[in-house]
């Protein structure tokens, strides 16, 4: 894979494991600080007869990016889309705010978070989105995430004091639910 940048050698050396998915996205990272989220949702199946999807699959990943959106907005950041780019970016006036980011990145607009999905033949979303929180942004510098050379940040190095991973979870737990129409409950509300 071209946008894998770390020999096999390298990755052993710094204990990192690759695991091959058929997903959108091309490649990206997971790792400790991120909020990981892979909305299992029934979008409906593909129309073989009129050869179109029954169901907006773009329309999702749109709402999956207005839901990181609105969950950055909640801690004061504003995030963005990019047309014809699937994911969130934080515009250049903030991201000049990065201590971590090289200078002429500094004038770009930074990735916060990555999207990638895959539909099975039921008509249900799997993977999902990868939101930077705190992570060890250095994990960065062995790819070029989602096969784009744009810079990536994470909250950490643009909001002070730092959110914990709590806190954006329970903020996109929210939005979600916002953007999707959605009552959400937890696990434990439902007996056994």
């Amino acid at each position: 894979m071209q946008n894998l940048l770390l020999s096999e050698a390298q990755l052993e050396e710094h204990g990192i494991s690759v695991r091959w998915v058929d997903r959108g996205g091309d490649v990206t990272y997971h790792g400790p600080g991120q909020l990981v989220g892979y909305p299992l949702l029934p979008l409906g199946k593909l129309d073989l007869n009129a050869h179109l999807p029954a169901s907006d699959y773009t329309g999702y990943l749109r709402k999956l990016e207005k839901t990181l959106i609105a969950a950055l907005a909640s801690f004061g950041l504003a995030g963005g889309q990019i047309p014809g780019k699937t994911g969130v970016w934080i515009q250049a006036d903030v991201h000049s705010r990065c201590p971590r980011c090289r200078p002429e990145d500094r004038q770009k607009p930074a990735k916060i978070a990555a999207i990638g999905v895959k539909v099975d033949a039921n008509g249900i979303s799997r993977h999902g989105f990868a939101l930077n929180v705190n992570p060890d942004m250095s994990y960065f510098d062995g790819i070029i995430p989602c096969g784009l050379n744009d810079p990536v940040v994470s909250l950490a190095e643009l909001r002070e004091p730092e959110p914990s991973l709590e806190e954006v979870e329970q903020a996109v737990i929210a939005a979600f639910a916002e953007v999707f129409g959605f009552e959400m409950t937890r696990k434990d509300d439902f007996p056994v």
